[in-house]
């Protein structure tokens, strides 16, 4: 059975009390540590880095969105806030909270969020075979290219199959879960963007946005945009915003069209 190690954040040692006990009997998670403000919270989170947090939202030297500011990419627990504001809660699912537990909240309610905590690691901790076997998986190549992907693994319920990179128009990303779209298919994977464009041949694949990764084979035409943001036009006429942000990056386009 997969044990989930937890952390507590709140600066109230009440709230901190009441999760502790709601945990009691609840084998699957284990308390690691405990933290009082934003700044404590970053280092226990990255010394310990838990499966879990309960995250306060208002606390004394940065609130609970820094801490995950601070903490991501490097690392990124589930989370489930614990506030007794209910203003935040668009914002928490934006960074894509398991739950948001309103103060003060019951034993029930504290289940239910369990219970969904519990369905998302599952599916977590699934989707990171995936992710780890792309990350071993590295067909034979060129010497120039050593060490750039050719294919993706894609795990689709019970099957797992590769995607040739050479098919895949551009990558989207969601958090850590990638939608490859190849044509008119779209293949989802669990894996960091950043992490993947390191995998991924920089001559072949350009990062244009923070969400987006495209390959340059399938680019028809690139137009200047007022405010110094690129649109990019596919061959298959879809269209990508290139975010100025990401200007550099126009070399390699430029590059390949000399």
């Amino acid at each position: 059975m997969t044990h989930f190690s937890t952390i507590i954040i709140d600066d109230e040692p009440a709230a901190r009390e009441i999760i502790r006990t709601f945990l009691t009997g609840m084998s699957r998670f284990t308390i690691v540590d405990e933290a009082t403000n934003g700044s404590e919270a970053v280092a226990k989170i990255l010394h310990h880095r838990p499966k879990l947090i309960f995250l306060d939202i208002q606390m004394p030297r940065f609130d609970g969105f820094t801490v995950l500011q601070k903490v991501w990419p490097e690392h990124k627990p589930a989370i489930i806030f614990t506030t007794a504001y209910d203003q935040y809660a668009l914002r928490a699912f934006d960074v894509s909270a398991i739950d948001y537990l309103l103060k003060p909240f019951d034993e029930i309610r504290f289940k239910q969020a369990i219970e969904r905590t519990l369905e998302r690691l599952h599916d977590r901790n699934s989707v990171k075979i995936e992710a780890l076997l792309n990350q071993l998986v590295t067909a034979p190549q060129p010497p120039a290219q050593q060490g750039y992907l050719q294919r993706i693994l894609v795990k689709d319920q019970s099957r797992m199959f590769f995607v040739n990179l050479t098919d895949v128009l551009y990558l989207d990303a969601d958090g850590n879960y990638i939608t490859l779209h190849t044509g008119n298919t779209k293949h989802i994977i669990y894996d960091s963007l950043t992490y993947l464009e390191t995998r991924l041949d920089p001559g072949e694949f350009v990062r244009i946005h923070r969400s987006h990764i495209v390959n340059l084979a399938y680019v028809r035409e690139i137009e200047s945009l007022s405010n110094g943001d690129y649109k990019v036009l596919l061959k298959t006429g879809q269209t990508l915003k290139w975010t100025r942000h990401f200007k550099e990056n126009l070399q390699a386009f430029l590059k390949r069209t000399a």
